[in-house]
């Protein structure tokens, strides 16, 4: 059965000359017809090396268009991709590696001085080999989480999967074959890889590849490269708002933007606002979607704070430890469920078993649902603290710091206390050029807060901890407070 492999042969037959992929940091395009011929070159240098249906074949680089040309390889040969973060440190690398049994392991010039493997940069000589395809229920990617706590796990994200959340990225972001989008995020991240990437490829769209994110750079090519649709972290849409080309950038290209990963701040979205792009929140994650809620583009300022509602083929309902349903308005436990969630943790059945309980992914998200059904992120369970007896979450007291003029970034933790149980920590990185003082932030929170809610430790940091998506690593700022 040929199924999500037919992406590129279906466009290479309709669209062939259309331009599917630009790799800014090599200058190299190529239509549908070459990403198509690529791939199937790529397919027979796997072939060579004895990859069959089921095997691993690892990718350790940064952005390159050879990651997806192997994308689409092994979707031919029934193979599973697993790209992973370059960033680790190589007994992290190494891990992953054995922990998957890869067959094959490619990786950049950079990389191989690290861990080895097998070159990228060389053309695949192999005779092509257009192969049998994957029933859409056989893994297509691995990827692994960020480990936060303990072992990173192995998500595998099936043909289904990504076919469900391209199409569902279709109808949510109303993208056309004439659309492009910028990918400066990692592509062994879901962020990178199928936000808008696959989805784009899937539609037919153009995929302009960059290999690391520079806000200026991005500026230029967004402005070159009539880029349309955009998508990344608060971090990056920051850092170019906060570049100073931002406000004579030519920006008319774009008519939609993503912000996934963290809370978007408000400030931040009537930035965009004031240069007429609809910065919208959204929200998923490595084992669903990860596009699983779209804001309509119409309802950005009334709904301002909400992710939107669950987009087609995406069920989702909030519940009590218990298992019943929550009320209007009331916090609790995002489940998901539907075509888009993933197949499982990789050799870890009891992990899997543990997330997905009678079809329904256990997020471990809490959010909560309005009466007119706009989601509204509160936290994480994990990241939730009772303080004296009250539920407090972290993003409502991020949001009020995000307001305070200066701030360019805030996280709070909770931290253990005799007397509360737990109080909060904040962290509050400062715009450029600003000065931000901890009197100055309590000040501001006073009025703003409930005094349970009011953190008990304020710290200012020139830049708070980030990894390697770009999210803040709320781990490591426990690290920034006194023993």
């Amino acid at each position: 059965m040929r199924a999500t492999s037919n992406w590129l042969e279906f466009h290479a037959r309709f669209r062939p000359d259309a331009e599917a992929l630009f790799d800014v940091s090599t200058g190299r395009r190529w239509t549908y017809a070459a990403l198509r011929a690529w791939s199937l070159a790529w397919a027979g240098r796997l072939r060579a090396e004895g990859v069959v249906a089921g095997d691993r074949v690892v990718v350790v680089a940064g952005n390159r268009a050879e990651t997806l040309a192997l994308l689409f390889a092994c979707a031919e040969l029934g193979a599973i991709l697993a790209p992973l973060n370059w960033r680790l440190a190589v007994p992290e690398l190494q891990w992953q590696i054995d922990h998957c049994a890869a067959r094959v392991v490619f990786a950049d010039a950079a990389q191989r001085a690290r861990i080895g493997g097998l070159p990228l940069e060389e053309e695949p000589t192999a005779s092509p080999i257009e192969g049998p395809g994957a029933p859409l229920e056989s893994p297509w990617v691995l990827m692994y989480t960020s480990g936060s706590t303990g072992r990173p796990k192995g998500a595998l994200l099936t043909h289904a999967q990504l076919h469900w959340n391209s199409l569902n990225t279709t109808l949510a972001c109303d993208l056309q074959p004439s659309d492009a989008t910028l990918t400066f995020t990692p592509l062994f991240h879901t962020g990178g890889l199928n936000c808008l990437t696959t989805p784009l490829l899937h539609r037919g769209g153009r995929v302009v590849l960059t290999a690391s994110f520079e806000p200026g750079e991005a500026l230029r090519v967004i402005a070159e490269e009539r880029v349309s649709v955009l998508m990344g972290v608060p971090t990056i849409f920051q850092m170019m708002a906060d570049h100073p080309l931002f406000d004579g950038a030519d920006l008319r290209s774009v008519r939609d933007a993503l912000v996934g990963g963290a809370a978007l701040p408000m400030p931040l979205l009537h930035r965009y606002r004031e240069r007429d792009i609809p910065l919208r929140q959204g929200f998923g994650l490595t084992e669903v979607g990860p596009n699983c809620f779209s804001l309509p583009p119409a309802e950005i300022d009334r709904k301002a704070g909400t992710v939107g509602m669950a987009i087609p083929h995406v069920a989702a309902k909030i519940v009590h430890p218990d298992g019943s349903e929550c009320g209007t308005d009331e916090p609790g436990e995002l489940l998901l469920s539907g075509p888009a969630v993933f197949g499982g943790y990789w050799d870890d059945p009891a992990a899997t078993a543990k997330a997905v309980v009678d079809g329904w992914f256990r997020t471990g998200d809490i959010l909560s649902r309005d009466a007119e059904g706009y989601f509204r992120v509160q936290g994480r369970l994990k990241e939730m603290y009772i303080s004296g007896g009250e539920n407090v979450y972290p993003p409502e007291i991020e949001g009020v710091l995000h307001a305070l003029p200066g701030v360019a970034a805030a996280a709070v933790i909770g931290v253990a206390d005799e007397r509360w149980g737990e109080v909060g920590a904040a962290f509050v990185e400062p715009l450029p050029g600003h000065v931000l003082t901890e009197a100055a932030i309590r000040e501001w929170v006073a009025p703003r807060l409930a005094r349970f809610k009011q953190p008990r430790y304020v710290r200012v940091l020139p830049t708070l901890p980030r990894t390697a998506s770009g999210k803040i690593d709320r781990v490591n700022l426990s690290k920034e407070l006194p023993s």
